[in-house]
């Protein structure tokens, strides 16, 4: 019989990317969608009418839950606090009673999470055994492995704290447009530690997680630290475009609100993947500036043309 995956937020920019890539390997994947479904591989569920049938779980190697509204809108309101919490909770909660209701025989859960559970600046190097931090975001990683760990001790969880990935669709999305506009710089003292991985990584991290039953917290991370000057610079190199305008910390706060800006843009952290390399894991991608020379195509430089 060929392995099968359920993946909740399918559609989504990392889903998106998993689903396509066990698909290229053969697996075959269940997606759970809140909508009536459109395809035969497709399953509703979070609706009134199908909050979530445990049959669609059996037989499966793994259920995947990648559910959760964006961090990288702006400003954290409290509405937009409140969804970003519910779009992670609920649908948590959900897969890990449907995961519960099946007992032994039920697949393993990989659940995400953020590197953000350590909160913006913890002290020291930051391994999955290192305490939670203090913040909007940890108490919600909190809460959020929390409603993973539900699905109870007769099956595997596996807890994924996903640093900001490196491509046009995750972290690099406001930056791009700023540096080709020619105005990016170090935001705030830009010195601070970024935590940071690559999609191709970030995938092959879930796949390694699948398959060699590892359970528990295992932090997505690439392996070596970086500054967000490291980043910044490395994309405006990339883009052939100056790096110089500051974002100065009071600007970002006022105008991002002081939630997001410690959570996203002046974390200070050094979380290292030290499940995943004492897994055996092979990085792709083992700098930031390689995750950002992957991620981008290189500028063209501009040839300026002196008529006689």
């Amino acid at each position: 019989m060929p392995r099968r995956v359920v993946v909740a937020g399918a559609s989504g920019f990392i889903g998106s990317a998993l689903v396509a890539s066990l698909r290229a390997d053969g697996v075959e994947v269940t997606r759970l969608v809140r909508r009536a479904p459109r395809a035969a591989d497709e399953v509703e569920w979070l609706t009134d009418a199908a909050p979530l049938d445990p049959g669609v779980l059996e037989g499966a190697q793994a259920v995947v839950g990648l559910n959760g509204a964006s961090v990288g809108r702006f400003p954290w309101t409290a509405a937009y606090k409140h969804t970003l919490v519910w779009s992670r909770i609920t649908p948590t909660q959900v897969l890990a009673r449907a995961v519960r209701e099946l007992g032994p025989d039920a697949p393993a859960f990989v659940s995400a999470s953020a590197v953000g559970y350590y909160g913006a600046t913890p002290r020291g190097v930051q391994t999955e055994r290192s305490p939670r931090g203090e913040s909007f975001l940890a108490d919600l990683c909190g809460e959020w492995e929390g409603a993973a760990l539900a699905a109870g001790p007769a099956t595997r969880v596996a807890l994924l704290r996903t640093a900001p990935i490196v491509h046009p669709e995750g972290v690099l999305k406001p930056l791009v447009l700023l540096t080709k506009l020619g105005v990016s710089g170090p935001i705030g003292t830009g010195t601070q530690l970024w935590p940071w991985i690559s999609l191709d990584d970030e995938i092959a991290a879930i796949r390694h997680v699948i398959d060699r039953d590892i359970e528990g917290p295992v932090n997505l991370t690439g392996p070596t630290p970086a500054h967000a000057n490291d980043l910044g610079f490395a994309l405006a190199m990339r883009l052939n475009r100056p790096y110089l305008v500051r974002a100065p910390e009071w600007g970002l706060r006022l105008a991002l609100g002081p939630d997001a800006t410690e959570a996203l843009l002046t974390t200070d952290a050094d979380v290292r993947p030290a499940v995943l390399e004492a897994a055996g894991f092979s990085f792709r991608h083992r700098t930031v500036e390689d995750a950002v020379a992957d991620a981008v195509p290189a500028a063209q430089p501009t040839e300026i043309v002196i008529g006689r």
